[in-house]
């Protein structure tokens, strides 16, 4: 059903505009058997995702389509914002403090601010523009960009309306509860998660807040496996990525939540979910495969009360309208890698 900016518009400011989702998950999905545990809260919630907002190394400015966004996301009211990484445009040599101050404060004003006025709680995982974790000689190679971004995401802590399970090392990578959803934050601002940080996210996704949660969800800037063209070569994508698909495959995790390919694309590989989210800002890329024009978006989760499913829309910020799924190929094959099918994404929520 065709749907015009103007009413799409209308139903996201009343609340509505659910008839819009596509199912991802559902209780008679044939998803491998990955059962979430019923929070406390099991009423319907709405999840909102984003990524790469940032326009040419330094900038302080954003493109239109992020304040396009800003604007959809407060007319929609998620009760939660999980933004994949590379919200300033650091990541380069010779850039000082002021001016990587002067980035954050950006966001801060253009984005940040207005979502949390809205009374949406956000989170983000940091990208490799924002805090890039690539090391050289055992030290960061952009140490200044993560001093800064640790900098000013501790200032804006108690305003996140999140409740952090593990923060000790919080923006870089953490986990989360909100609403009976478990969320792992990994640091992916670089292609090497680490061993630590394995062990790390196994842990977190063992323990009892994770387990007894309604839902488990990971976001990290990096993808496992290429989908955007003129990414699909080393250090684009998570290095040795099957131990991150095992780890999560085994924890129950439904969905890995990615950036950085500036391209939208939702697939399964094994028993994991696999969503790459488009640019909110500057760059958007094309599917590999494809030759449909790309364009900025954003997604929206919706998880149904009790025992209902999650479905998701994904809104072009140059239309203010969903997107087919059926725009996208079929399937998409990296260079490395198993072949990605575009298919609904299911699980049972028990």
């Amino acid at each position: 059903m065709h749907c015009s900016r103007r009413h799409l518009l209308q139903l996201a400011a009343g609340g509505a505009g659910f008839w819009l989702a596509r199912p991802l998950w559902s209780r008679s999905g044939s998803a491998a058997s990955l059962t979430p545990g019923t929070g406390a809260d099991d009423s319907p919630l709405r999840i909102a995702l984003i990524s790469d907002l940032n326009s040419s190394y330094g900038s302080t400015t954003y493109v239109p389509q992020v304040q396009r966004g800003v604007a959809l996301l407060g007319r929609l009211r998620p009760e939660l914002v999980l933004c994949a990484g590379d919200m300033v445009a650091g990541q380069k040599r010779g850039l000082t403090a002021s001016q990587l101050q002067a980035m954050w404060r950006s966001f801060g004003v253009n984005v940040l601010d207005p979502l949390l006025s809205d009374g949406l709680a956000f989170a983000a995982a940091m990208g490799n523009h924002d805090a890039s974790s690539s090391q050289q000689n055992g030290r960061y190679v952009f140490a200044l960009d993560r001093q800064e971004a640790s900098r000013f995401w501790l200032a804006q802590r108690s305003r996140l309306r999140i409740t952090l399970l593990d923060g000790s090392n919080f923006p870089f990578r953490y986990s989360l509860l909100h609403r009976g959803v478990f969320v792992l934050v990994l640091d992916a601002s670089s292609a090497g998660l680490g061993g630590e940080q394995l062990r790390w996210a196994e842990r977190q996704l063992a323990s009892p807040q994770a387990r007894q949660a309604r839902l488990r969800l990971a976001i990290g800037h990096l993808p496992l496996y290429a989908v955007g063209q003129g990414r699909d070569r080393s250090g684009e994508v998570l290095h040795q990525p099957a131990l991150l698909r095992a780890l999560l495959e085994r924890q129950g995790v439904a969905l890995y939540i990615s950036g950085h390919h500036h391209t939208w694309f939702p697939g399964r590989v094994g028993g994991l979910n696999l969503l790459s989210l488009g640019a909110m800002g500057s760059g958007p890329r094309q599917l590999l495969q494809s030759t449909a024009p790309p364009q900025q978006s954003l997604t929206l989760l919706e998880l149904s009360g009790g025992a209902g499913g999650l479905s998701e829309t994904t809104y072009s910020l140059n239309s203010l309208e969903p997107l087919a799924a059926g725009s996208l190929p079929q399937a998409i094959q990296p260079s490395q890698g198993p072949r990605l099918q575009r298919r609904p994404l299911q699980i049972g929520i028990s």
